[in-house]
């Protein structure tokens, strides 16, 4: 998902819900990677994509893939990003557009690779007649499928053992937060805000899950039983107070500059136990909405914050 503003927020999420249904329709088959385990050797293959060279001039169009490729150490060879890749902040950001890719635009980087979350505008076909290999990364639905696309990523850039390092360190980093998460009688309840609007996740989105792996319960998920909300469905005000969070993350407080003082001043949320308690959490809107190497912060805020409360 990409940085949100409230006017679009609501456009965004439905958007965004279609997307990755047709992206899970997409993906059925887990791609494999081949190729020299030490990333040094091409051609190489992953899925129906072979580069036959290490790409020197990649192109990102997607803020996660652009943490991702930094992270396996391939930035140098990163020659532009989107306009919303905004870490690490060294990232060569363009003008470029991954809600209206441009297949001239990024011809004119003349990259031997792009990395793309979704096939805008059939920008896949428009580059493979340019004969520029593309390489996509849908929204995760697991962290399985976040390891995956780091792994890709590595092989694709001649970086393989460091992408099977990262992948290594989350999954090493991940266990240990959630060894730290008590033992509890009851699991504390907890709102996700993507927005004002209150529109929000459920536990079968991939943050949803994140909150699982916390041990924490979500208000939301019977408000989108049978899915017709792709898992992104808008509660009301009603809702929310009658359901009484112990805890609510905000997730919209860059975009939509929302913050503990303005959910403790909305009508009728005084009584929720969330705000009695100061349990308001402010969490970075981009860590909390890219499926990269960052999630492990996402889990360890969630966890601190939590745990902390307890205490």
């Amino acid at each position: 998902m990409f940085r949100r503003t409230p006017r679009i927020l609501a456009a965004t999420l439905a958007v965004a819900a279609l997307a990755l249904g047709a992206c899970a329709e997409k993906t059925t088959e887990t791609p494999t990677a081949s190729g020299s385990p030490a990333g040094g050797a091409f051609p190489v293959t992953v899925g129906s994509l072979t580069l036959e060279q290490r790409p020197d001039k990649i192109v990102s169009l997607a803020p996660t893939a652009t943490e991702m490729l930094f992270a396996v150490g391939a930035g140098p060879q990163v020659v532009a990003v989107d306009d919303q890749s905004n870490h690490p902040a060294d990232a060569p950001k363009t003008d470029l557009s991954g809600y209206q890719p441009n297949a001239e635009a990024i011809a004119a980087k003349n990259p031997d690779l792009v990395v793309i979350s979704d096939d805008r505008n059939k920008i896949v076909d428009q580059l493979a007649a340019l004969k520029i290999p593309v390489y996509l990364t849908p929204a995760a639905q697991t962290l399985d499928d976040t390891y995956q696309q780091i792994t890709d990523l590595g092989v694709l850039t001649g970086n393989a053992t460091a992408g099977a390092d990262v992948v290594q360190r989350m999954k090493d980093d991940i266990a240990k937060i959630v060894a730290e998460v008590p033992q509890r009688v009851q699991a504390p309840t907890y709102f996700h805000e993507l927005g004002p609007e209150l529109y929000t996740v459920t536990s079968k989105t991939f943050i949803g899950s994140i909150y699982s792996l916390a041990g924490l319960e979500n208000i939301a998920d019977a408000a989108d039983a049978d899915g017709k909300s792709g898992g992104y469905p808008q509660l009301s005000q009603e809702m929310i107070v009658a359901a009484n969070p112990d805890f609510v993350f905000l997730s919209d407080v860059k975009c939509c500059q929302q913050n503990a003082a303005t959910v403790s001043a909305r009508s009728g949320w005084a009584g929720i136990n969330a705000v009695r308690e100061g349990q308001i959490v402010e969490l970075d809107d981009d860590i909390a909405s890219r499926w990269g190497p960052r999630v492990v912060d996402l889990l360890r805020a969630i966890v601190d914050a939590t745990t902390k409360a307890e205490k």
